[in-house]
């Protein structure tokens, strides 16, 4: 299980599906208000108090996405009103209002530009014409909307981004309003077109 804490008041988790096995939790049970999650999220409250000092004292919102192949990202974020799911902290109770996103898409946040055309350069067989390109806070992020390939192709995929990058739970709406589009399409053809030597 892995750490950041974004904001003062959000926190963010990524879970491998070895963490969650190592529960007997499959990420289905993540969408269930079952015991074995609520010991897990306990756990994840405890973890973020002691490594980035994130603590919770009342209602939280908490956005649930899956990543093909990698696991889940959680986001935790204080202040917001819940509804009726609650969970046991210790002797206080959390209100937890759930986003759940099953993501078929893909985003990877890339730091070097050189580390983008190398990418470009091996994953082109594979998705052609695919793929947008934008600049935000700090990197390149390559984003491909669901992509017509078998599931041994998309878990090379996903594990090749992850060799370059860090696959990131960022959607086309979020990166076209707030990101700075370089390819809005084709990004892939178009980086080896105009940039391969």
């Amino acid at each position: 299980m892995r750490i950041e804490r974004l904001t003062s008041d959000k926190v963010r988790f990524f879970l491998t599906f070895d963490d969650l096995s190592e529960r007997n939790i499959d990420k289905e049970d993540l969408w269930k208000d079952i015991p074995k999650v609520h010991e897990l999220f306990n756990d994840m409250m405890e973890q973020a108090y002691y490594e980035v000092g994130f603590e919770v004292n009342g209602p939280v919102a908490v956005e649930v996405f899956a990543l093909p192949s990698q696991g889940m990202v959680i986001v935790v974020t204080k202040g917001d009103e819940g509804e009726e799911m609650t969970t046991d902290l210790g002797d206080e109770t959390i209100e937890m209002e759930l986003t759940l996103d099953e993501r078929e898409d893909i985003a990877c946040a890339i730091r070097d530009f050189e580390d983008v055309m190398k990418v470009a350069e091996r994953v082109y067989p594979y998705v052609k014409d695919a793929g947008e390109l934008y600049y935000y806070k700090g990197h390149y992020i390559l984003h491909f909307e669901p992509l017509k390939l078998s599931p041994e192709q998309f878990q090379w995929l996903v594990a090749l981004l992850s060799e370059y990058g860090e696959i990131v739970p960022m959607t086309r709406a979020v990166l076209q309003e707030y990101g700075k589009a370089i390819f809005k399409e084709s990004a892939i053809s178009e980086l080896l077109r105009i940039f391969q030597r």
